[in-house]
């Protein structure tokens, strides 16, 4: 992973940091870590695409495992439209990589507009492990992701 400096944030994020429940920082929000119980969850929360090709995924990835976090919720709304039309290939090599990096990732959003049947098998099997989940709320990711 390469070594990211504050000068440079990935997508021009720029972490929020917590501790319990106060921040430490006021800076506009873009990343968001809390603990909760034994788990570190990082959350993206940004204005806009943040993921828009595989090389911002991988960057996505290198920026939380940098703070060292090993577990992501990130929203549908964050996320390119073409990462839902598997034609294109961009789900499939995203999530592997999160895969192969041990990385959980949660994407929280509605997915019930989306008619491809195969998205929905998709989304279907991917929910049946535990590195890759498409959920409803961000409940349904802080729990899924704090569990073992």
């Amino acid at each position: 992973m390469k070594r990211v400096s504050k000068a440079s944030w990935p997508f021009g994020l720029k972490p929020y940091l917590w501790r319990g429940s106060e921040p430490v920082s006021n800076r506009k929000i873009g990343m968001e870590f809390r603990a909760i119980g034994e788990t570190e969850i990082a959350e993206v929360i940004a204005d806009g695409i943040v993921v828009n090709s595989v090389e911002d995924g991988v960057d996505l990835i290198g920026n939380v495992y940098y703070r060292g976090f090993d577990k992501v919720i990130l929203y549908q709304e964050n996320v390119s439209p073409d990462f839902f039309d598997l034609k294109t290939g961009m789900a499939g090599e995203i999530l592997q990589k999160f895969s192969n990096y041990r990385v959980r990732l949660a994407i929280v959003g509605d997915f019930s507009g989306y008619t491809s049947n195969a998205l929905r098998d998709f989304i279907r099997e991917s929910n049946t492990g535990k590195l890759v989940n498409f959920l409803s709320s961000k409940e349904e990711a802080v729990n899924s992701l704090s569990a073992g």
